[in-house]
């Protein structure tokens, strides 16, 4: 029997989405070791905070107006390509620079570099969920982004395979020089294949017809005031999100400055965290076929308490290996879960208004939280900041676990 073409459409989208997949996961290997690059060079802990931080500011500048931008935009995807593209394309210009200037001024051109990549990040991050919900309608997120971030886990472990086996041989810095510009390749595929997806045109929509200002926030905020599921479970994660990012600079300083842990036993500990997420992603999806999405919520929330506080306790890169295996696990079910809860919550004419406010939300979280991270860990040390990220972490699971009485059976 032959597909319709909306069908052909569809199953073409799904394949693009998955390589565009394995470009961004290419690239993407080069993230942890971005902050031990700095931390390696010598940098402060508050300027590895601000390497985290940078884009928290931009986003809660801007996440909102771009929202708005991308709402009026007929067509969002040659915008999640451009964004794509540019973001990975840091990587490559921090590899150059890292050439071109001495080791003095690295630090402060990497930070540059990544401050002007949160102007795309900023984009990027509101059109992904935007395009992916376009892709995999109402019933299909958890099994296009399962698959999706099943081949992102896959072509990750592959790829840290072979740059923790050749860090390690090259002199520093120039070893992270080579890293940078050959993972950055991965973006020339991310915008290639992301370029040709097609989804169906933006009706275009005005948040208000008023020239004032204040007339536009108010109905702004009036179109929020009535999507009361949205705002319950964004508070709730921002709550949790926040939680996370406490303790995403200190991770790598623990490792480096209380573990003693090398460039490749880091590389092995990220290794292990995204080989476990393979399996998890199907795993999960499979139990919110079976169990629902609330059950996939409170598991993953709880689950990801133990990461900070196990680290923590005993600091031992086989225990970490470990440790970061089971974290693994449970990430791939908060990706996938916290995604899907915020989509059933957003009014589809509005996503991407609804959705900037949530990454505004995040970006504020992203700015407060790896700052107070790393002031805390400079009262109560790396490991007594990590204990606080768990703390933080109970907490959010805590509200989730409180039903909400005005959500839907299914929601939280």
């Amino acid at each position: 029997m032959l597909n319709s073409p909306e069908q052909e459409i569809q199953k073409r989208n799904f394949r693009y989405v998955q390589i565009d997949g394995i470009g961004v996961s290419i690239a993407n290997v080069a993230a942890p070791f971005l902050p031990v690059f700095l931390a390696r060079l010598g940098a402060s802990n508050f300027q590895v905070g601000l390497l985290t931080s940078m884009p928290g500011v931009t986003g809660l500048i801007l996440a909102i107006l771009v929202g708005r931008f991308l709402q009026s935009r007929k067509n969002i995807v040659p915008w999640y390509s451009l964004s794509r593209l540019m973001v990975i394309s840091c990587y490559a210009l921090t590899g150059l620079l890292t050439i071109a200037l001495s080791n003095e001024y690295v630090v402060v051109a990497t930070l540059a570099i990544w401050a002007f990549a949160t102007l795309p990040q900023t984009s990027l991050a509101v059109a992904f969920s935007v395009v992916m919900n376009a892709v995999a309608g109402p019933e299909g997120r958890y099994a296009l982004l399962s698959r999706r971030w099943a081949i992102f886990g896959l072509t990750t472990v592959v790829m840290t395979f072979f740059v923790t086996r050749t860090i390690d041989l090259i002199d520093f810095p120039y070893n992270y020089s080579v890293m940078f510009l050959g993972l950055s390749v991965g973006g020339l595929i991310s915008f290639y294949f992301s370029r040709k997806i097609k989804v169906p045109d933006q009706t275009r929509l005005a948040l208000g017809s008023s020239s004032s200002a204040l007339e536009s926030a108010r109905s702004y905020f009036s179109l929020i005031r009535g999507a009361p599921a949205f705002t319950s479970f964004a508070l709730k994660k921002f709550v949790y999100y926040s939680a996370l990012m406490l303790s995403q600079p200190i991770m790598p300083l623990f490792f480096v400055r209380e573990v003693k842990a090398t460039d490749s036993q880091i590389g092995t500990i990220t290794m292990a965290m995204n080989m476990v997420m393979l399996a998890g992603y199907f795993l999960w999806s499979w139990s919110s076929r079976k169990y629902g999405g609330r059950f996939v919520l409170l598991a993953t929330t709880f689950g990801m308490i133990l990461y900070p506080a196990l680290t923590a306790a005993t600091p031992q890169v086989p225990y970490i290996i470990a440790y970061a295996a089971i974290a693994g696990l449970f990430q791939a079910g908060l990706d996938l879960v916290f995604f899907d809860e915020l989509m059933k919550t957003v009014p589809s004419e509005y996503s991407a208004t609804f959705v900037s406010l949530v990454h505004s939300m995040q970006y504020l979280s992203a700015i407060v939280a790896p700052l107070l991270g790393i002031w805390l860990a400079d009262y109560i040390g790396l490991g007594g900041a990590l204990w606080a990220s768990a703390g933080l972490r109970l907490i959010g699971f805590l509200l989730f676990l409180k039903k909400d009485v005005r959500r839907a059976a299914e929601s939280v």
